[in-house]
């Protein structure tokens, strides 16, 4: 186990464990924040986090190389290294706890900032709701909770209507919805109420309790034959299981 004291009051520290060749983060308890596979450090290790990338059935595959994705909440940097490093994005995460950068540079084998990568310490309330980022983000991902886990540290409905202001017009967001106190529907609602009609989509939980919500800022199109064949495109390109996605993502009513 590893550790590192409190960087700033308020703020939880930050520590990690290693089990069958598999290091998580944790926000001093035993919740778990994140994860990586030691021995391929840019695969998306948990299936909720997966899940995350689920934006890609609803781009163009030809122009994900030109998109621009952002993390609210680093976690062990999973999604940002998979986004910089996989496929090659422009990606910004937004993280609050200093420390939890120092973790995922020093034990989770997160780049150093670079032209196609920028980790900023802020506050997603506060960038959400800021005209810089305004209209620029095509894939939005949302995963903020504390050291308890207990349910999204940010959830109102003027959170996700600050969210849905930063995506592009073809833009996505996912979100992870998790938690002991977590009132799903409620969550949901807010959700379906910042973003265009009939434009939010659910997957079924995980077993370990995660459901992830898909927003998009345009309605879809897409047949099934062609989702099922950019799930195919993903799956072999990538290596994600889109195609078992598409059994367990659904449209809200």
């Amino acid at each position: 186990m590893k550790s590192k004291p409190s960087g700033l009051e308020g703020l939880p520290s930050v520590n990690t464990s290693e089990f069958d060749g598999v290091r998580y983060l944790h926000l001093g308890s035993e919740w778990v924040q994140g994860s990586m596979k030691i021995a391929k450090p840019y695969e998306i290790d948990l299936e909720y986090v997966q899940r995350m990338m689920a934006w890609l059935l609803f781009m163009e595959p030809n122009s994900i190389a030109s998109r621009h994705a952002m993390q609210l909440g680093l976690g062990s940097g999973a999604l940002t290294k998979f986004c910089n490093k996989k496929l090659g994005l422009q990606t910004t995460a937004i993280e609050l706890n200093p420390q939890v950068v120092a973790a995922c540079r020093l034990w989770f084998k997160l780049p150093k900032d670079s032209s196609t990568l920028s980790v900023i310490l802020a506050d997603a309330q506060e960038v959400v709701s800021h005209d810089h980022w305004r209209g620029q983000i095509d894939a939005l991902q949302v995963d903020l909770y504390d050291q308890e886990a207990a349910a999204p540290v940010l959830d109102s409905e003027d959170f996700y209507k600050g969210c849905q202001s930063l995506l592009t017009p073809e833009g996505v967001m996912t979100v992870n919805l998790f938690g002991k106190n977590s009132q799903f529907e409620v969550s949901l609602d807010k959700i379906k109420t910042a973003f265009p009609k009939g434009l939010v989509w659910c997957f079924k939980p995980t077993k370990e309790g995660n459901t992830v919500v898909l927003a998009q800022n345009h309605p879809n199109t897409l047949s099934r034959a062609e989702l099922e064949s950019r799930a195919d495109h993903i799956d072999k390109l990538w290596g994600l299981p889109a195609k078992k996605w598409l059994k367990v993502l659904n449209p809200t009513s």
